[in-house]
């Protein structure tokens, strides 16, 4: 489907769990990038809608990286405070009649302005990991995504790499005028 897609078109982005049950949409997903390996999107305040029905606007403008190889993906929020990074442990994406979706693994990872970070929902991923009965092979996947998640934090790379969020928000900012 990438090959219809292009820069500024407007999609939304549903997140589901193992068991195919829809977590959360967002209503907005500006295109500023893709290629063969990624899409980078972005949104300002775009609201979010639980599973459960509740909706509520994110408090700040996001760039957001999907991967077709990798089994995560990363959001730079440009916070008043700072960078921060939400990074989710989720399938590669696909995209479906304008829709960004993805399968959430629980296991998030949280980096800060100050380039520390912390691994967050272990309890969340084990309790699903029982209840919907992930594979040892998903388990595994999901392992080694996360250390090279974090190897990239490390090394500075992709959306890590500095300046990398600044330059796609002020794409977004140009396209958006």
């Amino acid at each position: 489907m990438n090959n219809k897609l292009q820069i500024g078109d407007k999609l939304q982005i549903h997140c589901y769990k193992h068991n195919g049950r829809l977590h959360q949409l967002c209503d907005e997903a500006i295109v500023l990038y893709f290629d063969e390996e990624k899409l980078i999107v972005a949104n300002n305040r775009a609201k979010l809608t639980e599973s459960d029905g509740r909706s509520y606007h994110a408090k700040e403008p996001a760039i957001l990286y999907f991967y077709k190889k990798h089994w995560f993906n990363v959001i730079g929020q440009l916070k008043e405070c700072g960078l921060f990074y939400y990074c989710n442990i989720a399938t590669p994406y696909i995209i479906d009649n304008n829709i960004i979706k993805y399968i959430d693994y629980d296991l998030d990872l949280r980096v800060f302005p100050d380039g520390g970070f912390k691994i967050l929902d272990y309890n969340e991923y084990n309790y699903h990991r029982k209840l919907m009965n992930y594979s040892k092979e998903i388990q595994m996947i999901i392992k080694s995504e996360l250390s090279k998640l974090i190897e990239m934090k490390k090394k500075n790379e992709g959306p890590f790499a500095k300046g990398d969020v600044k330059k796609y928000y002020s794409i977004y900012q140009n396209l958006i005028k």
